[in-house]
């Protein structure tokens, strides 16, 4: 599990360099919109890797004390509930070919409170 997630935050390293390089071969010229596209999808590659940085900060916050035992399991908790940041950025080139079929994210239907479907039948 944990090969794959690294292997699934390299991926979206990758593709964060070459949105940032597309972006900054692009020669807008005296098109503003353009220009304005161009800034904006660089501030969006440095935004996912202000994300990419808080989802491994406490690793880094921990430091040592993650080899101990304790420690250990308080940044695998950590990490469980900031995996999804990843996971839903990595959801966003599921067109690449390097896109890995498992990192597909399951769609969960919500499900329907059964007192409210009453209390509408019950109006309608």
């Amino acid at each position: 599990m944990r090969h794959d997630f690294d292997v699934m935050v390299e991926f979206l390293k990758a593709r964060l360099r070459e949105d940032e390089n597309a972006a900054k071969a692009l020669k807008p010229g005296k098109n503003e919109d353009a220009a304005r596209l161009c800034d904006r999808i660089l501030a969006d590659v440095e935004a996912k890797r202000r994300l990419v940085d808080w989802v491994f900060a406490p690793q880094r916050e921990l430091g040592e004390w993650e080899h101990s035992f304790a420690g250990g399991l308080v940044i695998k908790q950590w990490m469980r509930f900031r995996q999804p940041v990843i996971e839903q950025l990595v959801a966003a080139y599921a067109d690449h070919p390097d896109f890995h079929s498992e990192w597909k994210l399951i769609e969960v239907e919500p499900i329907e409170d059964e007192s409210r479907t009453r209390a509408q039948a019950r109006t309608v």
